[in-house]
């Protein structure tokens, strides 16, 4: 489905930052059979967004958690074919050592608990090619979502956790939200 179309289609949870998300996507320049992880599924934005620019795509969050419905706008938006969900915990996920071309979080590094072993994690299971896309709020971003969750964590910079981790990171910023593009330093 074309990418306005579906934003139409979905509303303004998914359209505050969908152009963003996007954005990001599309500088990436990842084949299309990429691999690709999406950690933290909440109600599905990144994981159709990554299908609508057609991926095939690998959702999951911590047995248990519900942060909403992803199923109803995928289907919604002709994706749900193209995402499949399985309950698993950043700090310990159930795959193979490189399976992964791509890992994307977005706006759910700062829910992990144990961010130096979700890393770590991450690295294994990312081919040593492979990118991490690590989406987190501004504090602007912050204030936002606060609006509507009272509560809500303050915002990570994910630098802070991934200094001797052997990553090259660029990032991209806007307003509300900042991706922190990681790339393994591969000496050869």
């Amino acid at each position: 489905m074309d990418f306005s179309k579906a934003k139409g289609i979905l509303g303004n949870d998914f359209n505050r930052d969908a152009d963003f998300l996007s954005s990001v996507v599309s500088k990436l320049k990842l084949a299309k059979n990429s691999k690709v992880l999406d950690v933290g599924t909440g109600r599905g934005q990144m994981a159709i967004l990554l299908a609508l620019h057609g991926y095939q795509v690998l959702t999951g969050e911590p047995e248990g958690a519900n942060w909403g419905d992803w199923k109803t706008p995928a289907k919604n938006v002709n994706v749900e074919d193209m995402i499949a969900f399985k309950p698993f915990n950043a700090e310990k996920m159930p795959f193979n050592n490189a399976s992964f071309d791509a890992i994307f979080l977005y706006a759910s590094f700062h829910h992990i608990n144990s961010k130096k072993l979700a890393l770590s994690e991450f690295l294994r299971v990312m081919k040593p090619k492979g990118t991490l896309i690590i989406i987190e709020l501004t504090d602007e971003g912050v204030e936002v979502v606060r609006k509507r969750w009272k509560g809500h964590p303050d915002a990570v910079d994910p630098r802070v956790y991934t200094k001797d981790l052997g990553f090259e990171v660029k990032v991209i910023e806007s307003k509300y939200l900042n991706a922190y593009i990681y790339s393994r330093i591969i000496n050869e």
